[in-house]
């Protein structure tokens, strides 16, 4: 072989990629804390809106850096959508939150989690209670057909420190009405409850005090919370979640898991 042949056949080898490579399609910066990011979908995964998977990059060390992720794009969408907080001395998303489309990432597609609808008895209406990213799951829930199809009310309460980092919630349920698979099913199901604990805004208060002296309930005209008519679903910080558990229980609602249903769950896995 000829000193050129060997040169073509060098440059011809094709350029290595990560384990369990999907490409990055979009990123958007919220707030300098938070920001946003669309990827390819593994032909091959299959998911139900809620559930979480695996994500990260290659780390320093040649090992992979991985963290539960919430999967925020229902099932039905052709690529699928993150929501994460920028931690500055964090062992992944300090990398994770500099990609651009065309990066690569990780993601181990094994999609778990309870936050989902078969782990939930039927009901009248639903309740999504999150903080901060952890509005992630009811990203994608919010948009899966399913949900309008089984309830009558959904109420999605999300409690941020400041305004802006309520704006992607905000944004996506003012989207939806107008999207053309779910919109008319959305019609007037769908109520937003957004609260912030710093910055002043319009309903302020962790959403845990809201329930507790009533405000919730009073302000959207409900008076007949109960496991008779009501589901929950939960997801935020590990305090957060404790303290609503004790709150649902004490209205009389129980713990659900995927294999016994019952009417509240709460994401163990995902911390936003």
């Amino acid at each position: 072989m000829t000193k050129q042949a060997q040169v073509k056949t060098e440059t011809a080898k094709p350029v290595p990629t990560l384990p369990d490579a999907q490409t990055v399609t979009a990123v958007q910066h919220w707030t300098d804390r938070l920001f946003s990011f669309r990827v390819t979908r593994p032909q091959s995964l299959r998911f139900r809106s809620g559930e979480f998977v695996m994500i990260g990059l290659m780390g320093d060390n040649g090992k992979p850096l991985l963290r539960a992720y919430s999967i925020a794009s229902p099932a039905w969408d052709d690529e699928l959508e993150f929501y994460s907080i920028k931690v500055q001395d964090g062992p992944l998303t300090s990398k994770l939150q500099h990609i651009q489309p065309g990066d690569q990432i990780i993601l181990r597609p094994k999609p778990v989690g309870t936050l989902v609808h078969d782990a939930l008895l039927p009901g009248k209406r639903l309740w999504f209670f999150a903080t901060g990213t952890g509005i992630a799951p009811f990203a994608s829930l919010i948009r899966e057909p399913q949900t309008y199809e089984d309830y009558d009310q959904i109420v999605l309460t999300h409690t941020c420190r400041d305004v802006a980092e309520l704006e992607y919630g905000r944004r996506l349920v003012a989207s939806l009405k107008d999207d053309p698979l779910i919109g008319e099913m959305v019609g007037d199901k769908l109520t937003y409850y957004p609260t912030t604990t710093r910055e002043e805004s319009p309903k302020m208060g962790r959403i845990t005090t809201l329930i507790k002296d009533g405000t919730l309930f009073s302000d959207l005209g409900i008076e007949d919370f109960g496991p008779e008519t009501d589901r929950a679903m939960v997801c935020g910080s590990i305090g957060l979640n404790n303290d609503l558990k004790e709150i649902l229980e004490a209205f009389g609602l129980r713990e659900g898991a995927n294999s016994d249903p019952a009417e509240y769950v709460v994401e163990k896995a995902f911390v936003g």
